[in-house]
């Protein structure tokens, strides 16, 4: 970008929350065309969120209506990073407003991420359909790593949920609390998580906690993107849901309800869905204008 071009607008919004106030804010460039890496990185440092959205021009073959598909890159305020959700989610929103509700096509690292709008009473709803998920291992010494890191002595874990690594667009590090006040009572060493997320490519650690069969509370140390916690990760959902049908621990149908941020203040409501026969996982949730 050369230093007399304009800056791009940069908005600000919030994902899976209907509040300013709540859900997890993200910046979103709705044209970064004229950007490089450099500025988007940039911008994303200067913004502090932990993710801005950049739009550009569809690639050749995305497929999606004409002014309904996108390129779209995320930026940390250190790196970029191959999907992002409640950015996701935060453009889709941002989109609507200005052309309407319906279906959108965005082109990220990871793949092609679907997105379908819809609006209730006025308030703006974006479900996102992932990258087909994976789920692995955690070898013994990177999970003894990742609780001391945390300070988390093995035996609050819950043995229901035994630690993996889930893919939707990224991966995490699923760890489940066998109390909520286990999960809420996190003040981890920053460096040594950020670490050992890096050897093992992690963006988050999906910390989570059971209060019923389809109710979950869930936290994300995110050092990684030099944010000691993300308010509400819509791409750790959709490795957790994938997470959860790969283990049996949710059935092939299921509409599950993540509750994210209360800890920080800043609550927001995360629905993720599983169908039969379609590997994928939506997530989806409100969002609204900060600013």
């Amino acid at each position: 970008m050369t230093t007399d071009a304009p800056r791009p607008e940069v908005l600000r919004y919030t994902a899976f929350s209907s509040a300013p106030a709540g859900g997890n804010p993200a910046g979103v460039v709705l044209d970064a065309t004229a950007l490089d890496d450099d500025d988007m990185l940039a911008i994303a440092a200067g913004l502090g969120y932990s993710e801005t959205a950049f739009l550009t021009a569809p690639p050749a073959g995305l497929g999606g209506r004409e002014g309904r598909a996108y390129g779209i890159r995320y930026f940390s305020p250190r790196a970029e990073v191959p999907f992002c959700g409640h950015a996701t989610v935060a453009t889709a929103v941002a989109l609507a407003e200005r052309t309407g509700p319906g279906e959108l096509v965005f082109a990220t690292r990871a793949g092609t991420v679907p997105v379908e709008v819809t609006e209730e009473d006025g308030v703006l709803r974006a479900t996102l359909t992932s990258v087909e998920p994976h789920v692995e291992g955690i070898a013994d010494a990177d999970l003894a790593e990742a609780l001391a890191a945390l300070d988390w002595p093995a035996a609050d874990l819950d043995p229901a949920f035994p630690p993996r690594i889930a893919y939707a667009g990224a991966r995490h590090l699923v760890l489940a609390a066998a109390t909520r006040a286990r999960l809420a009572d996190l003040a981890y060493d920053f460096t040594r998580l950020e670490t050992l997320m890096r050897r093992l490519d992690l963006t988050t650690v999906q910390l989570v906690w059971r209060e019923s069969a389809t109710v979950f509370h869930v936290r994300d140390p995110f050092p990684v993107g030099g944010v000691v916690e993300d308010p509400a990760t819509g791409a750790a959902a959709a490795a957790f849901g994938a997470y959860l049908r790969t283990l049996g621990l949710a059935p092939e149908d299921a509409v599950l309800t993540l509750h994210q941020g209360e800890d920080l203040g800043r609550p927001g409501e995360l629905t993720v869905t599983l169908r039969a026969g379609d590997p994928r996982v939506r997530v989806g949730g409100a969002g609204t204008r900060i600013d």
